[in-house]
């Protein structure tokens, strides 16, 4: 192993100290106010371009422009413009920026059209447009000078060959001057403690690594610390997928991460499910209601079932659901999946169990934030466990909240074998859009009228 003299501070990330960290682990970032600046100046600059200094209704202009601000800043957090980055490289914001940009312009057109006003004067629209996407992109390279002056130079473990490794450091000597190269490892060395032996805050594997070199670990392991890993681009990795790509020491690499979803697609599938849900609430409410009397009828007394199922990230909670099962269903206490034509069922409540009624409880879960409308569905721990000795990878289901409903619901039938569900569990989690929630909903509500699917 070639290494680096150790650095003289401990191996531990540097954090901001003071009232500034309070406010940065609250999810303060400065780029918040960077931002909110340039875009009001953009278009107070625009308008005074346009106007001059006699402003035509300055209050409501004004208005306009706060309006606009706030609009757009919302737009780029849904987007991910504000999630921590990592600090090596250099990222192709200019793209992402403009395609965010405009979504946030079209929202406030969608969000004025009612009123009849506008936010800005609609002939500024273009020129704000311009001056936003350059403000935002330029923000994003203000904020990472400052933070390599703040924190420190970025500090790189290589790992792979000697041969690869030492290419690898000549060319960050030449384009990333800022980067520190701390040590070089080979493949399959103890990179973890390698990062903690050198205060290393970004891995780069530069050779054609093999997934199993890096997944599950190290990567959870560096990831959790708030490391960097980078694969080089190769025509290997290129299968991955290229959208996260950035330029290390003139060379494409991929960062990878050891959740499917970044902390801006939870939250924006959390937004988005809540207006759903309150946009329902005058149906759902009421079925849920007939719904529990017809069970209290058919089924008698105990109209809902409780159970311990397993959440986000493997912690339990309880579950409820109508009672569509005879009481002592499961007296031996063995847990049994279901299965078709199902003994246990009450007579008069399958069709529950087909069209998924029985799951409308839930919805007080996903209000809660233990569950989500749309997920890889919950399963009971004994059965996970037995599930994640015999199906590799099956706990990679559990990085989001689990769903009333899911893709694997929709596609496969409701006594599918467990490892073909997986598939479609961490298809979903690749893939997720929320086009593809509402897709998955709407494709639900459809068993409604297909009771024998």
């Amino acid at each position: 192993m070639t290494s680096m003299p150790p650095p003289s501070s401990p191996a531990a990330l540097p954090e901001p100290s003071g009232l500034y960290l309070r406010l940065w682990r609250a999810g303060f970032r400065w780029l918040y106010v960077l931002d909110a600046v340039g875009i009001l100046a953009v278009t107070v600059l625009v308008t005074v371009v346009r106007f001059g200094t006699d402003w035509p209704e300055p209050g409501e202009l004004l208005v306009g422009m706060v309006a606009l601000t706030v609009i757009l800043q919302l737009v780029f957090y849904f987007g991910g413009l504000y999630e921590k980055q990592a600090r090596l490289g250099h990222r192709m914001w200019f793209a992402r920026v403009v395609g965010l940009t405009f979504v946030g312009l079209a929202v406030g057109l969608v969000v004025v059209l009612p009123t009849g006003r506008y936010a800005v004067p609609r002939a500024n629209l273009a020129a704000v447009g311009v001056g936003v996407v350059l403000v935002a992109t330029g923000s994003r390279a203000m904020s990472r000078r400052l933070r390599s002056r703040r924190f420190g130079p970025p500090r790189v473990l290589l790992v792979g060959s000697s041969e690869q490794t030492a290419l690898a450091a000549s060319h960050l000597s030449e384009t990333d001057r800022m980067a520190e190269v701390v040590a070089e490892v080979p493949v399959g060395t103890g990179v973890v403690a390698a990062v903690e032996d050198h205060g290393a805050t970004d891995v780069v594997f530069v050779d054609d690594v093999s997934l199993g070199d890096v997944m599950p670990e190290p990567l959870g392991a560096l990831d959790g610390s708030g490391r960097g890993v980078y694969l080089r681009v190769t025509a290997t990795t290129a299968l991955l997928g290229l959208r996260d790509v950035r330029e290390i020491g003139g060379m494409p690499y991929v960062a990878i991460r050891s959740r499917a979803l970044h902390p801006h697609q939870v939250r924006l599938k959390r937004l988005v499910e809540l207006a759903v849900l309150l946009v329902a609430a005058p149906l759902v409410v009421p079925v849920l209601l007939l719904a529990g009397a017809y069970v209290r009828v058919v089924a008698g007394s105990g109209v809902l079932f409780r159970q311990v199922r397993t959440g986000r990230d493997g912690v339990p909670f309880t579950l409820a659901k109508f009672r569509t099962m005879r009481h002592g269903a499961e007296a031996d206490g063995a847990a049994r999946l279901a299965v078709v034509d199902d003994d246990r069922v009450v007579r008069g409540c399958g069709w529950m169990r087909r069209t998924r009624l029985d799951e409308l409880p839930q919805v007080w879960h996903v209000v809660r934030g233990q569950m989500s409308l749309v997920g890889p569905r919950p399963e009971r721990p004994e059965l996970i466990s037995e599930f994640e000795a015999a199906i590799p990878g099956y706990g990679r289901r559990h990085e989001i909240a689990p769903g009333i409903t899911g893709l694997a619901q929709v596609r496969a039938g409701y006594h599918t074998d467990p490892a073909y569900k997986l598939g479609h569990d961490l298809q979903y989690l690749m893939s997720w859009s929320p086009v593809l929630d509402l897709q998955i909903l709407a494709r639900t509500a459809l068993v409604l009228f297909r009771p024998g699917s």
